[in-house]
């Protein structure tokens, strides 16, 4: 899979180090790679901060708020579609914003793939999902 991944550029230093030591796109391929993603399907991640995520859940989802990771399936061939990150939010809510961003990432690839989390059985299979894609980290529950 093909991962573009844009960051912001007003993150603060502190927040670009963690983008930069995540290893968001070489993450994704690896996952795309144990999903099955087509090697020539793309992806988009935007890293950026809560203001953004703010402006993108009340356009689309409606709530007036900042989240953690937006997901946009695309629904054209080649596309898995976009993910937005507020990288902000990710160093707020985990002590360590690195770990957090790499759950984000793969939670948001997940629902981009038609994952979800609506029920309790949605939610086990979709932690037990990112529990092999990130084998080295502890990821909790739905």
């Amino acid at each position: 899979m093909r991962v573009a991944v844009i960051r912001e550029p007003g993150l603060a230093p502190a927040m670009r180090r963690a983008v930069s030591s995540a290893g968001i796109a070489a993450l994704l391929r690896r996952c795309g790679d144990m999903l099955d993603v087509p090697p020539r399907a793309s992806l988009g991640v935007r890293l950026t901060g809560d203001a953004e995520l703010h402006a993108l859940n009340l356009r689309f989802a409606g709530v007036a708020a900042p989240t953690d990771v937006l997901a946009f399936p695309a629904d054209e061939p080649g596309r898995v579609g976009d993910v937005a990150i507020s990288v902000e939010r990710a160093a707020a809510q985990a002590h360590d914003a690195v770990t957090e961003l790499r759950l984000l990432a793969v939670h948001g690839l997940l629902h981009c793939l038609g994952r979800n989390h609506d029920n309790s059985a949605d939610a086990a299979a979709m932690t037990a999902l990112s529990r092999r894609l990130l084998p080295e980290q502890d990821v909790p529950d739905l």
